[in-house]
């Protein structure tokens, strides 16, 4: 993206964006944390529906040897890197794909753990929820600003500074010319009456003189 839009990225962007990825970090790292110590010491209840403990000890929890809450930490450590002030900032183009990809990412991986807990697991961990509703809700903010800084959006807005600015110069030309033309015209008329009043003047003396 080109660095004029990026001064036109409003800044609730940055902050909710670089919040939210701080957010998931600590959610992810609570998660990674219990995984390795005592994944029971949740602060989460552990009967019914709603039941911490058999999702995050259950096989799914895991992928190719890897917790899922680490998997999820190293994400969230990633978006905050991309998030940062510094990253939005940038005009590497590269940044902004990254970002989108993890983002994306992200989602899909939220759509499949829901999967794997409503219907696999038959249990639902609130901390787990918080960290997916955080990165779906990353993901959207991610998406309106790629909107707010596509290039219709800032062509739209030059069109119209352009106008305006036109319509400006218009309005001031066609004054300037109708007040050049009053004055060239007020002065004409000046001029003529005064040759005119000359001229009678010397008439009046003429007959004046003759026999």
């Amino acid at each position: 993206m080109a660095t004029a839009r990026r001064r036109a990225l409003p800044r609730w962007i940055t902050i909710t964006t670089l919040g939210l990825s701080l957010l998931a970090v600590g959610l992810t790292t609570y998660l990674t944390v219990t995984h390795y110590t005592d994944p029971t010491a949740l602060a989460c209840p552990d009967t019914g529906i709603v039941n911490c403990t058999a999702v995050t000890t259950s096989s799914w929890s895991v992928i190719l040897g890897v917790p899922v809450a680490l998997i999820g930490l190293l994400w969230a450590a990633s978006m905050t890197a991309l998030n940062s002030p510094w990253a939005w900032r940038s005009s590497a183009t590269w940044l902004d794909t990254a970002r989108l990809a993890l983002a994306g990412a992200g989602a899909v991986m939220v759509f499949y753990l829901v999967f794997v807990e409503l219907f696999r697991v038959d249990a639902i961990c609130l901390w787990c929820t918080g960290v997916h509703l955080t990165t779906i809700a990353l993901f959207g903010v991610i998406l309106a600003a790629r909107a707010s800084l596509a290039p219709g959006a800032s062509t739209a807005t030059g069109s119209s500074g352009s106008s305006g600015s036109s319509g400006s110069s218009g309005s001031s030309g066609s004054s300037g010319s109708s007040g050049s033309s009053g004055s060239s015209g007020s002065s004409g008329s000046s001029d003529g009456s005064r040759s005119f009043g000359r001229s009678g003047a010397r008439g009046r003396r003429t007959r004046s003189l003759a026999p």
